[in-house]
C-alpha cells in the first residue's frame, strides 16, 4: 500500500464491518460479560433504546468527550459507569445545562470517584445560582401576570360599558 493510499484510508471514517462475523462477535462478548440480573456492558443499540435517543446523539457525547465506550472489533461496548454518565448527561440537559457544564462536572468525578466531593461542592453552587435565577425570573413572570390581568379586566369593563351604551343610544 502506497503512503497516499494509506492517507487516504486513514482520513476515512471507519466502515461498519463487510459481514455481521464482528457484531456478532461483539454481542457475544458483552453477553458473556453479563451478570444475572445486571448488565455489567451494554451495546449501542441498548442504550439508544432504553434512553430514547438516537445513535447519532450518542456518538455525539463521544465526540464531545462525555463518553470513552470500549471498542470491539470496531463495535462500541458501553460500561455500567458509561450508562451512569449518560443517564446524568441526559438529567444534566433536562434541566438547561450546557455540554462543557456537564462534562465539568462529569471530569470532576475522577477514575475512582476521588472527585466526588468537589463533584457536590459544584452542584450545589450551580443548583444555588440556578435556583436564584429561576426565582427572579418567576417574580418577574408573576408582575407580568398581574400587570396584564389588571389590563384585561379594565378593558372587559370599557367593552361592556361601550355595548350598554350602544344597546340604550340605539333607536
Amino acid at each position: 500500500m502506497t503512503t497516499s493510499q494509506k492517507t487516504a484510508t486513514a482520513s476515512q471514517p471507519p466502515r461498519a464491518p463487510a459481514n455481521n462475523a464482528a457484531v456478532t462477535d461483539a454481542q457475544a462478548f458483552v453477553d458473556s460479560h453479563r451478570d444475572e440480573g445486571t448488565s455489567e456492558l451494554f451495546g449501542i443499540t441498548e442504550l439508544c433504546r432504553e434512553f430514547g435517543i438516537t445513535l447519532r446523539a450518542l456518538r455525539f457525547y463521544e465526540d464531545k468527550g462525555l463518553l470513552s465506550p470500549r471498542r470491539i472489533n470496531g463495535a462500541r461496548v458501553y460500561t455500567r459507569r458509561d450508562r451512569a454518565r449518560l443517564s446524568l448527561i441526559l438529567r444534566a440537559k433536562d434541566i438547561g445545562s450546557q455540554l462543557s457544564e456537564i462534562k465539568r462536572y462529569l471530569d470532576l468525578y475522577g477514575d475512582q470517584g476521588e472527585g466526588r466531593a468537589q463533584q457536590l461542592s459544584y452542584v450545589i453552587e450551580r443548583t444555588d445560582t440556578e435556583i436564584a435565577e429561576l426565582e427572579k425570573k418567576r417574580a418577574q413572570i408573576d408582575k407580568t401576570l398581574a400587570e396584564l390581568r389588571v389590563i384585561n379586566a379594565s378593558c372587559r369593563k370599557h367593552l361592556e360599558a361601550r355595548l350598554a351604551a350602544d344597546k340604550t343610544s340605539a333607536p
